[in-house]
């Protein structure tokens, strides 16, 4: 294994802490000042609170996280979105925390940081800036099960929805050189006929004209989602590309079958889709815990563009490198002339960084991919599902 160039600064996300690998440097964990607060902020409020009655929740632990959580620290904390900031050695993420959402700022690759925005409401996933206004654009999940597209300007409060619809666009980035244009991915939401969602559709690629409000479909490809859509400065398209997972086709007996297993399958249909959105709101799942081996298990998997992804189990893999997300996972490089060709496969997640350098990762490794076509193993980690290149 080659050693990472010493001019490399990598931040991803992995198993809900921002990591942070500076050259030839171990990687460290870049600890929320704001999250720290509200998790010391939770404790002393269950303190206060205790004389109340032992074993019983506090009216404020009731309306959090529960009152044993919170005496011992266990507040539930999820960074939800990771990105590289405008500024050299700076990071911004997203942060929530039962009702609340926050947008923040570290600085000096983590030794300050700054609250931006914070909300009740919002569930923000995906944010990313623009490099040459500092605006942030990002998904804003709804209950209903779709995503929209959401701005927020530099220096200013709130944020503004640009998208609608029954739809689900995430994935956001802006257009170097063009900040007017936003490129994302989208799809459909599939729905039955009482309006209770059923699936996803493919996801395409998009791209919006936010003065004129006009929408352009880039990239669109039958039996395949394509994802994670970036311009680069050289106006090269990269994109992620995999298989689309088609719904069950029917038979014969089908009629009888579904009258028959109807009920089940609607009560397993509601019962997945209040677990899927339990997850990407809340980073947990429905089922109850199982103790200390269900949550190991919990660790072990995330969703990712809208699929469960599971880590292999201890000893099933010699290689802890080995890809989290299969081979057909494609990042795939489309010029500005039309050529398409792939430059890496079973990808997660990846940059660009301005001089053409691409970060990737597998869910277990991160790698780079020099402009000279050289591929380079930077570190092993589990459970990846960020990452991005920041500017010294």
């Amino acid at each position: 294994m080659s050693s990472p160039s010493s001019r490399s600064i990598i931040a991803y996300l992995a198993q809900g802490k921002i990591r942070l690998k500076s050259g030839d440097a171990l990687p460290r964990t870049v600890e929320s000042v704001y999250g720290n607060s509200i998790r010391d902020k939770a404790v002393r409020a269950a303190q206060r609170h205790s004389w109340k009655g032992q074993g019983d929740s506090s009216p404020f632990a009731a309306a959090a996280w529960g009152n044993k959580a919170m005496q011992t620290g266990e507040v539930p904390l999820l960074i939800t979105s990771l990105c590289a900031s405008k500024e050299p050695g700076s990071l911004i993420y997203s942060l929530e925390s039962g009702s609340l959402c926050a947008l923040l700022e570290v600085r000096q690759l983590g030794a300050e940081e700054q609250r931006l925005w914070n909300d009740n409401n919002a569930r923000i996933r995906h944010v990313t800036v623009s490099k040459e206004t500092g605006d942030l654009v990002f998904s804003l999940l709804h209950q209903n099960g779709t995503a929209n597209i959401g701005v927020k300007r530099a220096g200013r409060g709130g944020y503004v929805e640009l998208t609608e619809g029954d739809s689900f666009d995430t994935a956001p980035r802006w257009k170097p050189g063009a900040e007017r244009y936003i490129v994302y991915q989208s799809a459909g939401v599939g729905r039955n006929r009482e309006g209770q969602f059923l699936a996803f559709g493919p996801f395409m690629i998009q791209q919006l004209d936010t003065e004129a409000g006009e929408i352009t479909t880039l990239v669109e490809e039958s039996g395949q989602d394509c994802l994670a859509p970036h311009y680069a400065a050289d106006g090269s398209l990269y994109y992620i590309q995999r298989p689309y997972v088609e719904r069950e086709t029917h038979g014969f007996f089908s009629p009888v079958k579904n009258l028959l297993l109807f009920p089940f399958r609607l009560a397993h249909a509601i019962y997945n889709f209040l677990n899927f959105f339990s997850a990407i709101f809340s980073g947990r799942k429905l089922s109850p815990s199982g103790g200390a081996k269900a949550r190991e298990m919990d660790m072990k998997q995330m969703m990712i563009w809208g699929n469960l992804v599971r880590s292999h189990k201890q000893g099933e893999v010699e290689d802890e490198s080995a890809d989290l997300v299969p081979k057909s996972w494609q990042l795939l490089r489309r010029t500005a002339n039309g050529e398409t060709r792939p430059l890496a496969s079973g990808v997660l997640a990846y940059d660009v960084g301005a001089d053409g350098t691409v970060v990737y990762t597998n869910g277990n490794a991160v790698f780079l991919l020099h402009p000279d076509g050289r591929k380079e193993h930077v570190i092993n980690e589990g459970m990846i599902e960020q990452v991005f290149l920041v500017s010294a």
